[in-house]
């Protein structure tokens, strides 16, 4: 019977024995109201119920106890399991999650140092702008800009700066050019501002009206520049006016082509620190040419003066061979006499002093 009970539900086993017991119950009181007739077979049949019923119980509990205990091992095998598993993972997270630590530190030390570098570029560019809000400081930077692009294009006693002309006016670069052409004037311009707002502008009219007002500032600076350093007899007949920005060069060469021709028409040439360095490098070639001019005539004077020493050194080397022959002639006439009076000393050596080799040698 128990392994009859094995697959049955503990469920239905309990509801089959809640049957019996309420049969019973029913049985013993139609009993009670029949009387004791058939009481005794009646009560034989509901002990022995009672007896099946008990058993059965008992088996119940058994089943359940059997079903509880393999539940419980199941459920600790499971939990062990998941208990690996999470052991496992937890111990893999944990070395991820170190290798991912150490890969952030190192990480973070490159945005330090980064955000270091961005703090001093920034301090720098805060400075930059600084000197460029400032006319004054702004032309300086144009300056110490052009005397760097001179240093490095020509040598130093081909260029002044800050040189001061006839009328009073102070270059800020004086190129020591032969006349023709002369010395050249380079004077550093920076339109910042009106350039500024023609980047910034918006509308169409906003960019017409900082368009306006960047040509404008440049006809001043051309016009400047021609009317203070442009003196006939004294300086070349054209001046280079410094843009210390391509930027700006740019802008003018490409939108503002009229300005540049006026520049022109005034023998102003607007230049940036790009075609200086390119125009230095051509005057620099001018001025090599124009100094083998200047010095060709003595030149030739040491050429001839070289050809008369040579001439002397050509005689004086044809004297000294014929002195030399001369000498030569000497030792060989020199080495015979020694040679015969060596021949005379070996023969005085080997004569015999006697009476008859005396008279005959008298």
């Amino acid at each position: 019977m128990r392994a009859a009970l094995a697959g049955v539900d503990p469920l239905h086993l309990a509801a089959g024995a809640l049957a019996l017991l309420v049969l019973a119950i029913l049985v013993t009181a139609r009993l009670a109201r029949g009387g004791q007739r058939g009481l005794g077979p009646a009560l034989d049949r509901l002990g022995q119920g009672q007896q099946q019923l008990v058993g059965a119980l008992a088996q119940l509990a058994e089943a359940q106890a059997g079903a509880q205990i393999r539940a419980m091992e199941t459920m600790e095998r499971r939990l062990g399991e998941v208990s690996s598993r999470v052991s496992a993972t937890l111990s893999g997270s944990a070395s991820e999650t170190a290798k991912s630590l150490g890969a952030l530190q190192a990480r973070l030390s490159v945005i330090d140092a980064a955000q270091g570098r961005i703090e001093q570029l920034s301090g720098n560019v805060l400075g930059l702008q600084e000197i460029l809000s400032n006319k004054q400081a702004r032309g300086a930077f144009g300056e110490v800009q052009l005397a760097e692009i001179l240093r490095h294009a020509l040598p130093p006693d081909a260029y002044a700066l800050q040189a001061t002309l006839s009328n009073g006016r102070r270059a800020d670069a004086l190129v020591h050019l032969s006349h023709p052409p002369g010395p050249m004037v380079i004077d550093s311009k920076f339109p910042l501002e009106a350039y500024q707002a023609l980047a910034s502008a918006r509308t169409e009219r906003e960019k017409r009206e900082a368009a306006r007002a960047l040509r404008a500032a440049v006809q001043t600076h051309v016009a400047h520049i021609a009317e203070r350093y442009i003196i006939e007899g004294e300086t070349a007949e054209s001046a280079l006016m410094f843009l210390p920005s391509e930027a700006v060069y740019a802008e003018l060469h490409a939108n503002h082509a009229e300005v540049v021709r006026q520049g022109f028409e005034r023998r102003v040439w607007i230049v940036s620190p790009t075609t200086t360095m390119a125009m230095l490098t051509t005057m620099r070639g001018v001025m090599r040419d124009a100094r083998i001019a200047a010095e060709s005539g003595r030149i030739r004077r040491e050429l001839g003066a070289l050809t008369r020493d040579i001439g002397r050194l050509v005689d004086r080397v044809g004297n000294l061979e014929r002195h030399l022959a001369q000498a030569g002639e000497d030792l060989r006439g020199v080495r015979i006499t020694a040679d015969r009076a060596a021949t005379r000393a070996t023969r005085l050596e080997e004569v015999e002093f006697g009476g008859d080799e005396l008279s005959a040698a008298e």
